[in-house]
């Protein structure tokens, strides 16, 4: 028997489906529907990479800069990567780096809201006070009758929100290790066929009760609720929902190229959600693979930045350039485009510490917003190509320097929206434009 807290559970932030369908309807504004139904993945570096350690390595700096890292080169003419990456530099071909991100969020928090958000967030708070592009995406493209969330984190990006467009626009969060022999994903289906029975039996009796009250209802919230309930009782009866998260249902030699690891694994399942129609995938690199604390964040305290480096590059490497590849091998390189990225660059000059733990006084790099590498695929963009340059140090942009509203602008354009015509309003009453500065990245304008 289905129980009513097992319901309750499935929906995000203690909200149930029907109670997120219904909240997501709430928020009316205007927006822009794209010719093609583009998506979107974010593969997102928490914690903040170092530049020098993957896609902008700095060879000739003086010794306290450059590392213990070689160089390789790339299938791209000028491009070089750190040796750590050999497998993202054999694709190079399908992909575009850009090394002149700069922004001014010093605390991860702050880097994370400033870059998805695109206003200039000065203050700290876990949870952003303005909607990130995924959130506001899945709000302009809100419709109750799929059976797949819009938006999906696997697992979210940790210090974002929805604000004031409220929770139901938030992504739909899976956590746990994909690569795990138990792993599920709650609230994605019923046990079986008869609870769903129960579940519109017990609908239908609710929705008698409300006949009664339909004459008093000004506002249509008695008719809707029938809507948003429907729409949770489609997902949660969908076999097309239930096989998008089934990574079982994948080739077992698919799986082994993503790499039988979590990072792996949650890379192809973000590859299997856009396949099956889900808009907005984020995954978050994070946790164990990354070391003690469970992050990107190599401050000498935390972690030997050069040890840590190479022990998690193998799994991220292999699992972006498979991503990628796979994209193109299934068709799906212009429609759907790939953001690999963290909140910030690290500092070029390494610093020392003692380990927090052991005591050992060992290399660290720290937080450096003023450079910072990406790496996009797919949407149609010319791939190949090397965009902007940091000086000789890494430390600044001497070249193609790139805001987040510029990188903003690149996103909302794949997915069909033209941000400066759109404002939605916040808890006041005020207008808030999407953006209102940046332009799409030239080079990364898909032809």
């Amino acid at each position: 028997m289905l129980q009513r807290r097992e319901f309750l559970r499935l929906g995000v932030s203690g909200l149930s489906l029907p109670s997120l369908f219904r909240l997501r309807n709430a928020v009316a504004n205007e927006g822009s529907e794209p010719k093609e139904r583009t998506a979107l993945i974010v593969v997102f570096l928490h914690g903040g990479a170092s530049h020098l350690e993957t896609w902008d390595p700095k060879p000739f700096a003086p010794s306290e800069y450059r590392g213990p890292f070689q160089t390789i080169q790339t299938r791209t003419p000028g491009l070089d990567f750190c040796e750590l990456l050999p497998r993202q530099a054999a694709i190079s071909d399908k992909f575009t780096i850009l090394r002149s991100m700069t922004h001014t969020g010093f605390c991860h928090g702050i880097g994370q809201q400033q870059m998805l958000t695109g206003h200039e967030v000065r203050q700290f708070t876990p949870r952003s006070q303005y909607p990130e592009i995924l959130t506001i995406t899945n709000h302009l493209r809100r419709d109750t009758k799929r059976e797949l969330p819009n938006y999906v984190g696997v697992p979210p990006i940790p210090y974002l929100g929805a604000a004031y467009l409220g929770p139901s626009c938030e992504a739909f969060a899976v956590y746990g290790d994909p690569n795990s022999p138990t792993f599920k994903v709650p609230g994605i289906t019923l046990a079986d066929a008869a609870q769903g029975e129960r579940m519109r039996g017990r609908i239908g009796l609710r929705q008698q009760f409300d006949r009664l009250q339909r004459n008093l209802d000004q506002t249509g919230n008695m008719q809707a609720m029938d809507e948003f309930e429907q729409s949770a009782l489609t997902m949660l009866t969908s076999p097309h929902a239930k096989n998008a998260f089934d990574l079982s249902l994948e080739d077992p030699a698919i799986r082994d190229r993503y790499g039988r690891n979590v990072w792996g694994q949650q890379c192809l399942l973000a590859r299997r959600l856009v396949e099956s129609g889900v808009d907005l995938v984020t995954t978050t690199l994070a946790g164990p693979t990354c070391g003690r604390v469970l992050s990107w964040d190599d401050h000498a305290v935390n972690h030997h930045v050069f040890d840590a480096m190479k022990s998690r590059a193998p799994f991220f490497d292999q699992a972006v350039a498979t991503l990628i590849e796979d994209l193109y091998e299934r068709g799906l390189d212009r429609r759907v485009m790939v953001v690999v990225t963290g909140e910030f660059g690290r500092t070029p000059k390494i610093s020392y510490a003692p380990d927090g733990a052991t005591g050992v006084t060992q290399p660290g790099r720290d937080h450096w917003p003023a450079a910072n590498s990406m790496m996009f695929a797919g949407g149609g963009i010319p791939v190949g190509q090397l965009i902007g340059a940091t000086d000789p140090r890494g430390e600044q942009v001497i070249e193609r320097r790139t805001s987040v509203h510029d990188l903003l602008a690149t996103m909302y354009r794949h997915l069909g929206i033209q941000p400066r015509g759109i404002s939605i309003n916040d808890f006041s009453g005020r207008p808030i434009p999407l953006l209102n500065e940046g332009t799409p990245v030239p080079e990364l304008i898909s032809g």
